[in-house]
């Protein structure tokens, strides 16, 4: 099955995926102090879990060099503690890494966008752009603004995520973009 036939098969699943999106961002928006409250503590159980799981799996399968697993597990149990135990301050490191994340995803996206072209292309290099502007923004708003920012401007870029890809359903549905090449044997 080609690249076109499959996103063809699947446009339904497509703009469902992109509408489940834009409701999520437009929660996010507007709820934004508590959508950041509730990532810091989402972030800090991930990390708990996820040490807690390689722990046991570094025990299970890899006892030779274990240690290094251990090592890692430990530190991903350590930072989910103190993101448990001091919020704020993970608001703040998580929203510099958020910063870093939106300026990278925007960069990347803009890039493909403008490489492969896949219909209604001109809304995922806006999608990119909006990443990009807001990474920045971020960036040079920390830390005052730390607390709502990271909310209103994950609300936001969820929004976009999901606009693109509504977008692109329809375009699938419709039938009105070019036929995509196929590619060649290696």
């Amino acid at each position: 099955m080609s690249q076109l036939e499959s996103l063809l098969d699947n446009w339904g699943w497509m703009l469902a995926f992109g509408v489940v999106l834009a409701l999520w961002g437009l929660f996010a928006i507007a709820y934004s102090v508590f959508f950041t409250v509730v990532s810091v503590f989402a972030i800090a159980w991930l990390l708990i879990v996820g040490g807690v799981v390689e722990a046991i799996h570094s025990f299970r399968h890899h006892r030779r060099h274990a240690i290094w697993y251990i090592i890692e597990a430990i530190l991903a149990v350590a930072a989910g503690f103190l993101l448990l135990r001091s919020p704020a301050e993970g608001a703040l490191v998580i929203t510099l890494l958020l910063a870093s994340y939106f300026i990278v995803s925007g960069i990347l996206r803009v890039a493909a966008a403008v490489t492969v072209r896949m219909p209604n292309w001109g809304w995922l290099v806006i999608s990119g752009l909006l990443s990009l502007v807001l990474g920045i923004i971020i960036w040079g708003g920390w830390p005052a603004t730390a607390f709502w920012i990271l909310g209103l401007f994950v609300g936001i870029h969820l929004l976009f995520m999901g606009w693109s890809r509504i977008m692109l359903a329809v375009a699938l549905r419709s039938g009105h973009f070019p036929t995509l090449p196929t590619p060649r044997p290696a």
